[in-house]
Order: C-alpha cells, then sequence, then structure tokens
C-alpha cells in the first residue's frame, strides 16, 4: 500500500464555523497551499507584506506533504488576495478576533491509498464497515513525536527527574531523521565534543545554539540554567509529546481492560505497537465513547477509585507516579491538564475503486471523511494497513511526519 505518492493523495481542509463579520481589526483569510508547510507559508506571508509574526493567528500546522486549507487571521492585515507559487491567500472580510484552535471543529480529508489488489480491497471495505460503526481509538499519532530523536528518549523524562544534563543532551545533540544538514552537523559536533565548552563555542559561533554553549563555557555545570535558553514553546513541544505518550499508554490499558487483550489486534506506531478493536459490542462500544481519559500530570487531581487505578496502572509500567509528571524548573514550563476522549467516529466515510494510473494492474481506494477537531487521519490508514495481508512490508505505508513536532528548533 502506498501513501503519498503525489501532493493531490492527501488532501484536508480545515472545518470551522466562524465566518467574517463585516467588523473588526482581525484580517479574516483562506490560506490554500501545497507541498509546503505552514509555517513556512506564515513566513512568507509575513516577508511579502511586511508584517510581525505575531500579527498572525491560526489553528494548527497542516501537512508539508499535501494538499491543505486552513483559516488564519492578521491584525490589521491588507484587505486583498495574496498569491504566491505553493499557496494562494485569499482575503475573506473581518472578525473582531483572532482565529485560534478552539475556532476549529475538524477536518474534512480525501486520501489515496495506491498498488492496491483486488482481495486486499475486500478486506479493507469490512474494516472500513468497521470503522464507520465503532469509531477509532483516538491516540495521538506519530506527528505528535517529531521531537523524539534516534535514542529513543523523550526529553522530558530525564528533565522531570532533574537530570538537566540528560535533557540539555537530548534536546541539543540528539540526532533526528528530520533534521537539516547544518543540524546533522552540529549535533555531530555536540556528541562528539560534549563537555568541551570552548571548542563547542568556536565550532558552533553564529548558530541558534551558541546562546546556551556560551552560557556553558561560562558555567560548564549549568545545565538547569542552560535548559532556559530552549524557547518556551520548543519546550512545551517536548512536554506535550510525553505526555502524549503516557496519555496513549493509558487508552492502551484502558482498552485491554475493557474489551480483553485476545479481542483486540495491533496498529503500530513509532514507539511500537498500540493495541486496537476489530468490532466492539453496543455494550462497550457505548462505554468506549462515553469515556474521557485525564492527561497525565500531577495538576490532575483524581478521586479514589476505577480512574485513578488505571492512571497508576498505567504509569506504574513505566516506572512513573503521577505525581512525578510535572516540571520544578523552570517555572513557565508545565504539563497541560485536561481530559480526552477516548474514541472519535469516522463521520461521512465513502470510499472509491479505481484503476491506479501510477501502478499497472493495480487498484487505488479514494477515501473522504470528516474528523473532530484533535484526531488523526493517520491512525485509520494504520488500522487499514492492520488488516490481514495489508501492511505485509516494512515500508507498506509511505507517509511523511506533520509539522507539528518537527519544528522544534532552539533559537
Amino acid at each position: 500500500m502506498k501513501l503519498k505518492r503525489l501532493p493531490e493523495d492527501f488532501q484536508v481542509e480545515e472545518l470551522t464555523e466562524v465566518g467574517p463579520t463585516g467588523s473588526g481589526e482581525f484580517a479574516f483569510y483562506r490560506l490554500s497551499k501545497r507541498s509546503l508547510g505552514t509555517p513556512e507559508a506564515i513566513e512568507a506571508i509575513s516577508r511579502r507584506w511586511k508584517l510581525d509574526r505575531r500579527q498572525i493567528s491560526f489553528g494548527g500546522l497542516k501537512d508539508r506533504h499535501a494538499v491543505a486549507q486552513q483559516f488564519l487571521t492578521i491584525r490589521r492585515g491588507p484587505h486583498r488576495d495574496l498569491r504566491q507559487t505553493n499557496f494562494d491567500l485569499e482575503y475573506l472580510g473581518q472578525i473582531d478576533r483572532p482565529f485560534g484552535s478552539s475556532d476549529s471543529v475538524g477536518n474534512h480529508f480525501q486520501i489515496v491509498l495506491r498498488s492496491l489488489e483486488g482481495d486486499a480491497l475486500d478486506r479493507i471495505a469490512d474494516t472500513l464497515a468497521g470503522v464507520c460503526r465503532d469509531g477509532l481509538p483516538n491516540y495521538f499519532d506519530d506527528q505528535r513525536f517529531g521531537s523524539l530523536g534516534s535514542s529513543g528518549e523523550f526529553v522530558a523524562r530525564p528533565w522531570i527527574a532533574g537530570d538537566y544534563e540528560k535533557a540539555l543532551w537530548l534536546a541539543l545533540a540528539d540526532a533526528n531523521p528530520l533534521d537539516r544538514p547544518r543540524d546533522r552537523e552540529e549535533k555531530s559536533f555536540l556528541r562528539a565534543n560534549w563537555g568541551d565548552w570552548p571548542a563547542c563555542k568556536e565550532q558552533l559561533h553564529g548558530s541558534v545554539r551558541s546562546r546556551i554553549v556560551n552560557l556553558l563555557c561560562d558555567r560548564p555545570e549549568d545545565f538547569r540554567g542552560a535548559l532556559t535558553y530552549i524557547r518556551p514553546e520548543i519546550r512545551s513541544l517536548y512536554l506535550a509529546a510525553f505526555q502524549s505518550y503516557l496519555w496513549n499508554r493509558l487508552l492502551a490499558v484502558f482498552l485491554e481492560h475493557t474489551c480483553g487483550i485476545d479481542d483486540l489486534e495491533k496498529i503500530e506506531q513509532k514507539m511500537g505497537s498500540l493495541p486496537c478493536y476489530s468490532r466492539l459490542n453496543e455494550e462497550t462500544r457505548k462505554l468506549i465513547h462515553g469515556t474521557e481519559l485525564p492527561l497525565p500530570s500531577a495538576r490532575i487531581k483524581l478521586e479514589e477509585g476505577p480512574m485513578q487505578r488505571l492512571v497508576e496502572q498505567s504509569l506504574a509500567e513505566g516506572g512513573l507516579t503521577l505525581r512525578e509528571i510535572r516540571v520544578k524548573y523552570p517555572r513557565d514550563s508545565f504539563f497541560s491538564k485536561g481530559w480526552r476522549r477516548a474514541a472519535f467516529a469516522v463521520e461521512s466515510l465513502t470510499h472509491q475503486i479505481a484503476d491506479d494510473e501510477l501502478y499497472r494492474r493495480r487498484k487505488k481506494l479514494t477515501l473522504r471523511f470528516d474528523l473532530p477537531r484533535g484526531s488523526y487521519a493517520t491512525i485509520l490508514i494504520k488500522r487499514i494497513a492492520a488488516t490481514e495481508g495489508i501492511a505485509s512490508e516494512p515500508d507498506a505505508i509511505e507517509s511523511e511526519r506533520h509539522e507539528e513536532e518537527t519544528e522544534a528548533s532552539v533559537e
């Protein structure tokens, strides 16, 4: 099975109930882009119209390797369109506040799966029928974990344990498949010369990492202070990645308790496999879809009972307790406090089969569906891939990761 062979094979359209009101100081736009990340598009808009980046607000990041539409506002922005090579910005009118993530109600997707054979299509059809009926587990998917480097260790894990040097090493030096060439070179030098801060200072002069290295030249053991030189929004990404991983483990334990291990299949993720139900009875379906699970954090206060025991069990498997999921320093960084639905419904799901123009004697499958905000279309693709006989090769799903966690810079 092949995914994203063409930009048009993965299309996403942001859904919102916000519309121009005719008044307000925020210009409201629709951004349509192709093979371009949201940050790059925002940067191009800022340069072209000579804007302060803080004037621009949007709901979320959309995939670089796709055709995508999303909304944004510009405070006191121009009342006109903008056309560039890889994007169009359409002026829609004025609203009285900036557009944010809470204004997005979901996304509409059109995804093409290629290089499929007839018997596989029959099995996929059965899987899609089950998805329409039962929905899917609401896991955070690999897009959430782009900051996780080759070591497989989360920056937040040693950070919350007070091992600031290890946390800093992971943030500055751990290799990542998504690193740009300069980042690869600088990280390689840091790994080879960690602790020799004068040598690092000379090599990294002018780098976004130079401020941290300069500090360590003056105060070689002040790793805690050096961590504060990483931008707060990047530190938040590190915490969100680890918390999302812990929440996924919580959902996995919940499904094992609710469905029984023998009734679960597996979907594959960067950090390993996760349980996924294939068929639910009506009672279990209502229970799962009616359940919300807390984002693990010491800030969550749980009453003694089944939920508290479930959270404690899932954390204990990783050698943690709930009270340890907190940041002692710096005070401007903290884990989110909230709850997330255990499952999501896939709305308006349709599929169409046709000959694949890219792969002779093979078929393509076009999926169209809507998802609520915060749910991942790739969970559906992985559920399809888990169907017997589909994901038989290591690269059966060939996809690219979202920018959500890959913009991890320390400047």
